[in-house]
Order: structure tokens, then sequence, then C-alpha cells
């Protein structure tokens, strides 16, 4: 069964930019069209119904959102909603009827209703939010109740499963299980076909929401535990499920009875293909990350993954012109140059002048939280090498070996180097890049130690060297930590380094100069003076690597510099490129 994205059953419900709604009558004929591609794969199709309520987001929507009572959505930037009107609520239920009747005609098989992760109908249903005085606020169920009757009404054929989140994670603000035990009463009473489980509170836990690969799997387990225990119908389990290992283990134990894929399945769309026949070892692993996919569609642009460009996009044949390419540099653009540029029959040569694949990916996953990141890249590095490309590692580009392998076109994705920021007296310290300090070229001495820069990558070394016992302080020049960081990931790191004593962070500081017995930083304005520190850790921003010289520059004419080496961003950005340098060829 294929689950669409959420679709909002009126207009002032939707969430983000590029999130479909279905309020006008010629929405019948576009779902349609989904449903068609999904049938012409032999596969059901199941339309997933909601009204973010509070959560909905109000530059989209065009004004304040709408929930049971006056309550603040704390992961929209704290947008304050407004109570709903009877009226309104009538309307709303209309557009559940609606939806439901265009689900109908457009030929869908099933039904799901989201019930909650903090959304309207969970809204209502909670105690701590529904502050209503009449009869929706006296029946907390009523909502919910209704709601499903609308869609039965405008759907009585479909079959229907309810999405609820087995725990909210919000002490605070999250729906407690008293209050989820009569919708899921209701759900059997009104003939739910199954639950569909997943964690957290659009509003108030979306690190839980969204399965962040940082957090416990415990908290999982437990939530389908109380879900089995409480309802008699059929459980489906859904996030951080693209391990084979975990989900045949929650299959066995009987708490769930079918599994929910979802970004495993953007990593590598022939996930599920490749565990039937046995092809485990060819499977590229998501990492739980958000960045590619999260990060980008929150903002409206096309969904994503760091580890496959390919979403969305037609499958790249065989070229006409096949060539010779050698490719500089084995981290995240050098890898997908290879292997798209291989993938169209040319014949490719990669040289990485380390001794390992990967670049600075091969770095991130050192970082606190992002274990899982690391069978991502591992994934990558084993495609790259089961394929027909030459790899010669320990080797650099150079005007040698253009004349030894006579490429027709030579890519430069060499990556980045680390800016190096000029203060008075940094010479005399004991001082590392980033990279030095991940690939432990250096050892670390203590016990204080300053990051100089605080964008992502400062941020993971301070909180893995405050969880070290380090005395740390990191520094930023602006008033943002964190850069353009993934937002859950960067709010997870800023809470886990509020509960390390030893950490002290300044944004808007910067470092003057080093003197033989202090520090001297100056922060809005005001010249301060810090004791000295063991070490010094820079995480200052990076460069591109310096282009090719002109001894490579006369060995060859054709010649593409991409990735980092090109314009530093992110893991994102660099294995699109080398998929995009793959297309042009």
């Amino acid at each position: 069964m294929v689950i669409t994205e959420p679709v909002s059953v009126t207009a002032d419900g939707r969430e983000h930019p590029k999130q479909p709604c279905i309020h006008f009558p010629e929405n019948v004929g576009e779902l349609r069209k989904i449903a068609d591609v999904i049938h012409d794969e032999d596969r059901l199709a199941c339309l997933h119904l909601n009204h973010g309520g509070a959560a909905s987001n109000p530059k989209i929507i065009g004004g304040p959102p709408k929930a049971p009572s006056v309550m603040t959505c704390v992961a929209r930037q704290g947008n304050v909603s407004e109570a709903l009107t009877e009226q309104e609520i009538h309307s709303i239920l209309d557009g559940y009827e609606s939806a439901a009747q265009k689900a109908n005609q457009a030929g869908f098989d099933i039904i799901e209703v989201q019930g909650g992760h903090g959304f309207l109908i969970s809204q209502f249903l909670n105690g701590k939010l529904n502050k209503r005085e009449d009869r929706y606020g006296r029946d907390r169920s009523l909502f919910a109740r209704e709601a499903l009757s609308a869609i039965k009404q405008g759907a009585p054929d479909i079959p229907c499963i309810l999405r609820i989140s087995g725990n909210e994670m919000s002490p605070e603000f999250g729906i407690r299980q008293e209050d989820l035990l009569p919708l899921l009463k209701l759900a059997e009473e009104m003939g739910i076909k199954a639950i569909h489980v997943g964690m957290g509170n659009a509003c108030f836990s979306p690190p839980w929401y969204f399965h962040h690969t940082s957090l416990p799997e415990k908290p999982q387990i437990d939530a389908l535990s109380w879900v089995r225990e409480h309802t008699s119908l059929s459980v489906i389990v859904a996030g951080r499920m693209g391990r084979k290992e975990k989900l045949i283990k929650l299959l066995d134990q009987g708490l769930a009875d079918l599994v929910a894929l979802g970004r495993p399945l953007l990593a590598d769309p022939d996930l599920i293909e490749k565990w039937k026949n046995g092809r485990d070892e060819e499977i590229i692993y998501c990492g739980y990350c958000l960045q590619g996919c999260l990060h980008r569609m929150k903002s409206g642009e096309p969904l994503g993954c760091n580890l496959n460009p390919e979403i969305g996009l037609p499958e790249l044949s065989p070229t006409s012109n096949p060539m010779n390419v050698l490719i500089a540099g084995g981290g995240p653009a050098g890898m997908s140059a290879a292997l798209y540029m291989s993938r169209r029959d040319h014949k490719v040569t990669l040289a990485e002048k380390t001794g390992h694949l990967g670049g600075q990916f091969a770095l991130a996953w050192q970082a606190p939280g992002k274990e899982k990141m690391k069978e991502g890249l591992d994934s990558i590095k084993r495609s790259v090498r089961s394929s027909e490309i030459s790899i010669l590692m320990n080797r650099a580009v150079d005007e040698a070996l253009i004349k030894e392998i006579q490429p027709d076109l030579l890519v430069w994705a060499v990556g980045a180097v680390q800016n190096i920021p000029k203060i008075k007296g940094l010479d005399n310290q004991h001082v590392m890049t980033c990279m030095d300090y991940y690939r432990e070229e250096k050892k670390v001495k203590g016990p204080r130690i300053l990051v100089i820069g605080v964008g992502q990558v400062g941020l993971e070394i301070t909180e893995k060297l405050g969880k070290e016992g380090y005395d740390v302080v990191a520094v930023e020049i602006i008033d943002q930590l964190g850069g353009a960081m993934e937002a859950i990931t960067k709010k997870l790191a800023l809470v886990r380094i509020e509960q390390l004593e030893k950490v002290t962070l300044m944004p808007q500081t910067a470092v003057k100069a080093f003197k033989a017995d202090s520090v001297e930083m100056e922060k809005d304005g005001e010249i301060l003076s810090l004791e000295p520190f063991q070490s010094v850790i820079l995480a200052s921003g990076m460069l591109s690597a310096p282009e090719p010289d002109d001894g490579i520059k006369k060995s060859i004419a054709n010649i593409e510099i991409i990735g980092d080496a090109d314009n530093v961003k992110d893991t994102f950005t660099a294995v699109r490129a080398g998929y995009e340098l793959a297309c042009k060829y």
C-alpha cells in the first residue's frame, strides 16, 4: 500500500508551501492521476487526510491558525491560534466529507485519517489544550467521532485506517494516554481497520514526530506495546523502520502487523525488493538525518535525500559518447560523479589522495547522535567499490597521473580546506582544525579548550568535547549558532549542550589576540579577558580547495569543478553535483 503525504481537507489546515489541498471540485482529476500511477504498479492507493489546526502555517493559510482553543504552537515560531467557532468546525467536518467523496471518485482504495501527532483531531482530544466550554469541550472525543462519521458518509465503501501518536513525548502539552483511549475505542466502534502508530507532536516535540536519528528507540517500543494492549485492531508501525532486523523483531514480538516505510525509500526506492531477494549488501541506508528531506520540504523545495539525488527524476540512460573520465577526490561529490558517470557507461577512474573514501562525510557520523549516518556512508562506498570504477587510493591527481590515464574529462572534486582566521598569537597555541580533530591527527590537550566558530561542525565538536568532560568555550562572531543546520538537529544539540555544566557558548564574540597569560575577546563591543586554553580548535568555516594548477590545466582542456571545490555547501549539494554532471555528459 502507498500512502500519500498529508492532504489538507480545507485550505486553512495546511502546514507547508507544497502541501496538497483538495477543496476544489477539479481536485478529483488530479487525485485520479496519483491513484492511477499507484494502481499501474499493482499497489493499493491510500489517501491521508488531515487538518493541521494549531500546527497550520499562517504564512501559507493567510492568517492565524484555528484550533479548539487559543494555544501556541512552539514549533511554528510560537504562532498563536484562534479558537474555532462551531460554524468553522462544521466547515472543517464538511471538508472531511468532501475529501472522502473525492477519494472515492478518484479511485483510492483506502483512506487514512490523521488522529494524532498534535494535529486537529488530537488537539480536540487533548485535555491540556482543549479548554472549550461547549459540547466539543465537554465531550472531547466528539470532533473525532464526527470527523470519522463525515468520512464514512462521504465514502461508505472505502476502508479506513487511523494514524495516532503512541506517545506525543511532551509531558507538558502532549495528549495523555487516558485521553487517547476513547479514540482507540471509537476506532473499534466505527469499523476502522488498523491503527497506524507514530510518535511525537508537531507543535511540541517535532524531533519525535520526525523520528530524528539521535533519539532513543525504547520509547517507541513502549508506546507500541501500550497501543497493542489497548486495541484489538491491526497495528501499523512507523518511524525509523529501515533496518530489517528491527522490523522483524517487532513483528516476531507481535507488536505490529504491518510496517510503514518513508525516508528509507527515499534513500533507496528498491529497498523492499532488495530485502525480498536477499540483496542486503546493495542497500543504501537512510541515516534519519532530515537534512535532504524535511529541511528542504519545509521551505517549499522539492523533496530530496542526501544519499539519493535521483528522487523524482528519470533514470539515467547510457551515453552515446562514452569518455575516459578521471575524478580527483573521493568525497561525496567525487563518489557521486563516479557512480553516475559509470552508470552512463563512461570509463571512470577515481583518485583519492588519502587512504579512505568519504571526505568530510566520513567525519560527520562521529558527531553526537549521528551514528546512523555511518551506514549511509558505508552504503555509498560499497556501491563505488562494487561498480566498474577504477579506484586509486593515496594518489593525488597531478600531471603524471593525467599523462598515465589520458582522460577526456577531469572532474575536480577535491573538497574544501579549513579557513584559518588571522588572530594575533594564534601560531603560539596548540591549534588544530576541525578535520584534524575528527581524524585524531592531533591530540586534544585540556582541561580548557577554545572552539572558534559555532556553525554546525563547531556546535557538534563543542558537544562532543563537553560530554568528554572538557571545559569548553565556543565563540561565534555572529549571533546565530549552528549556521544553516537542519532546525530539529540544531535544537536537539543546543538542548543537550545546555545540560553540560562546563560548556559556554558565546555568540557575537570575536577572538582578538592570544597572550601569554590570557585570551582577549570582544563581545558586543566589550573587551573580555579569559584564562588561557590548552587547545584551540578551528571550526571557522571552510574554503574551496585550490583549483587545478597550471600544469594540470595545460595537460587537459576539459575540466569540471564540482562540490565544495566549486562552492562550499553541504552533502546534499555535493551529491547532487555529481549526479548533475553525469546528466550533462
